[in-house]
């Protein structure tokens, strides 16, 4: 591969750093059950007017700069996934 296609390669690709606690897809979970739950727990008529709530609540939702509250620690994890971590006798 020479420089020009790796240029027009790297070009195509938007990178999205991870965040440095919990799952980025565990993130995009909890967000989509909070929208459902604060926007789409009833009827929508058409999808303009989808497109006009899922707007309003993103805005809010921006606004209040509300985060997750991750609250599986560390300890809880080591009881939890004790299983998958081998015990090492001393």
């Amino acid at each position: 591969m020479n420089r020009d296609e790796a240029k027009r390669i790297l070009d195509k690709l938007e990178f999205h750093y991870t965040p440095k606690h919990g799952s980025w897809l565990n993130m995009a979970e909890i967000e989509l059950s909070v929208l459902n739950r604060q926007c789409l727990k009833r009827r929508i008529p058409n999808q303009d007017t989808l497109k006009l709530e899922i707007a309003a609540w993103e805005e809010e939702r921006n606004q209040k700069s509300d985060s997750v509250n991750w609250r599986f620690t560390t300890a809880d994890a080591r009881i939890k996934l004790k299983r998958l971590y081998p015990s090492i006798q001393t």
